[in-house]
């Protein structure tokens, strides 16, 4: 017998064709809450076919966190614990069992795998920690963009599982274009908010607005409470991929060292120097970065590490730069191992061809 009452809970908007898988992917909860922010398709007519606890409310001016509050309002008071996910997600099975041995009497809040991003044969390329799963009591939803949950308790107990898993599959028409308004507002009303300054900065770099991403990643990186070495990197690989966009190679390349010492333990920086190097045919630069990002075995989940830095790339890269540098063997060699991660490239397939084909 379940000894927790569990509540899935949601906003939308639109979201008619994901919604049944959702609904699906979650039949194991207590309750299902869901509030619709004003949908134009058949999306509440499926909820009202559902089970689910659900209302209408349209807002003049939307904000994530303020929407994401009033769902919070539908959860019924008897709920031990929440789970918050948006419906282009899907909540992989076993989950209900997983949650019932890992949450106890203390815990808040429960850390699990996100796979953001999965190749079409449904492998991760994007993974890390999300902790959206939380104690009924004590939380709301801050910023009006990238929310996070606070806490109003005394003490925050996390528990984690790597068998709770929640897939992303995302809606590659939906506009993202209320993103950057958003994130300006919630720089505007928190200048001092590390994570917001650092997720416009990006944005900017998104919009190719590179001298606008140079400057807000640059202030993320002055603030004191920016010290969290995973994001420090990233903002300084941010500012080095803008320089590197407006022609400036000794730019990018000083920003890129600095992310590499800044957090030696990922391959990130390292991947994005060899790449860097790649373009200038910089051969030697592109094995000596490739080779030590290589000695990094391991895909950290403490944040979102980039699609290129665990794919093929690395392999891919090497074996070009030694078949530049006229060493077959190791190029031959690296194909093939490029070619393990991805059997579908045909480009690195003509590659290897050629490889093995030369008098080298």
């Amino acid at each position: 017998m379940n000894k927790l009452k569990v509540c899935v809970y949601t906003i939308c908007k639109n979201e008619s064709k994901f919604i049944e898988r959702w609904l699906n992917s979650i039949k194991d909860a207590d309750y299902i809450c869901v509030l619709d922010t004003g949908s134009a398709d058949d999306t509440v007519d499926k909820l009202k076919k559902s089970d689910a606890i659900w209302d209408v409310k349209k807002f003049d001016n939307f904000r994530f966190d303020i929407a994401r509050n009033e769902s919070l309002k539908l959860i019924p008071n008897d709920t031990d614990v929440c789970i918050c996910m948006d419906i282009d997600e899907v909540l992989l099975p076993g989950w209900r069992n997983e949650l019932e041995k890992v949450w106890n009497k203390d815990t808040t809040r429960l850390r699990y795998i996100y796979n953001w991003s999965l190749d079409e044969f449904d492998k991760p390329k994007v993974s890390f920690y999300q902790d959206k799963i939380h104690a009924y009591k004590g939380y709301t939803w801050i910023n009006p963009v990238h929310e996070i949950l606070k806490y109003s308790g005394e003490n925050e107990i996390y528990a984690q599982s790597d068998n709770i898993i929640i897939n992303h599959y995302p809606d590659k028409e939906k506009s993202r274009s209320s993103y950057l308004p958003l994130l300006e507002l919630s720089v505007k009303e928190n200048p001092e908010n590390d994570r917001n300054v650092h997720y416009l900065g990006r944005e900017y770099m998104y919009y190719k607005m590179w001298d606008k991403s140079i400057d807000m990643l640059k202030k993320h990186l002055q603030l004191n409470s920016a010290v969290w070495k995973d994001e420090r990197c990233a903002s300084m690989r941010f500012i080095a991929r803008c320089y590197d966009n407006l022609g400036n190679f000794e730019e990018s390349q000083k920003w890129l060292l600095k992310a590499i010492d800044e957090a030696p333990h990922l391959r990130d920086p390292l991947v994005e120097m060899a790449i860097l190097y790649y373009k200038k045919n910089d051969w030697d630069n592109v094995i000596k970065y490739g080779l030590k990002a290589l000695e990094i075995p391991i895909n950290y989940k403490t944040y979102i590490n980039e699609v290129f830095s665990f794919d093929e790339t690395l392999d891919d890269l090497l074996s070009l730069a030694y078949f530049n540098k006229h060493d077959k063997e190791s190029a031959i060699c690296h194909a093939k191992k490029a070619l393990e991660i991805n059997p579908n490239n045909s480009r690195i397939k003509n590659n290897l061809i050629i490889m093995q084909s030369s008098n080298y």
